[in-house]
């Protein structure tokens, strides 16, 4: 893995950068997400071929930037059950914190029966979520929930590469090296040589990306990141629909 992250921060030096500033206009809170998933020995491919068409997001000085999120759940994990079920209008509520700059942020996700993604967030100043009253009404005035409900459920750390296109209408988020700590049961688990990129576009627009998986046929893949942590870690959970995905990515 050491050899792979090496060669990929050395191609990701190639790129011209971008910085946070610059990616202000480009933030894409109410998207469609497309999501695609590899072994990480395939992405030096895929960056090398994306070199001319993408800026690559730089935050002083670095291209991979650390992550870390905890998502909150009810006892009964509805959420998860949620998603499991395949029901449509569906929420997540995570702390996300941006390793590298020490921010925090409460976000809010909603998927629609459109399959648009639309995300809400507020600052923190810390990852104490239940203890800022503002984030207390953010969560009960945006989402289906109360914070009387929800405790932290799990939590995942992983390293981001975030590509933007020349034409700046769409970001690209790689996601490597997934590691997942689970609250309840006091599990981890993770999937070392697992990728998962992100497409994050305003509509159903052109993307050299798409070219990029056609050529090395790469299909898309939906996976959620929660729940596929909580699979992992919680055996006692319903998960017969989510199985398949987990064999496709063992494979990988």
């Amino acid at each position: 893995m050491e050899a792979i992250f090496d060669e990929v921060s050395s191609i990701l030096n190639q790129f011209d950068p971008i910085s946070l500033e610059q990616m202000s206009g480009i933030k894409l809170m109410n998207r469609i997400d497309t999501k695609y998933l590899i072994n990480v020995n395939q992405l030096p491919i895929l960056l090398r071929m994306a070199q001319n068409d993408y800026f690559a997001q730089e935050i002083d000085g670095s291209r991979i930037a650390s992550y870390r999120t905890v998502y909150y759940d009810t006892q009964d994990a509805e959420m998860y059950v949620v998603h499991h079920n395949r029901k449509l209008n569906r929420q997540k509520i995570r702390m996300r914190e941006y390793v590298g700059s020490g921010q925090f942020f409460l976000e809010i996700k909603n998927k629609n029966n459109k399959g648009r993604t639309k995300k809400v967030r507020i600052k923190m100043t810390d990852d104490a979520v239940e203890s800022h009253p503002e984030v207390v009404d953010f969560i009960a005035e945006k989402s289906f929930y109360t914070m009387d409900r929800l405790s932290p459920r799990l939590q995942n750390r992983f390293s981001r590469i975030t590509l933007v296109n020349k034409a700046k209408t769409e970001r690209l988020t790689i996601d490597l090296n997934v590691r997942f700590h689970n609250f309840k049961t006091n599990e981890d688990g993770g999937i070392s040589k697992l990728c998962i990129i992100e497409l994050k576009q305003d509509g159903n627009q052109y993307s050299p990306f798409r070219d990029y998986f056609m050529q090395l046929r790469i299909k898309q893949k939906r996976i959620s990141k929660y729940c596929l942590g909580m699979v992992l870690t919680d055996q006692s959970l319903k998960n017969n629909r989510f199985r398949e995905k987990v064999f496709y990515i063992n494979r990988l």
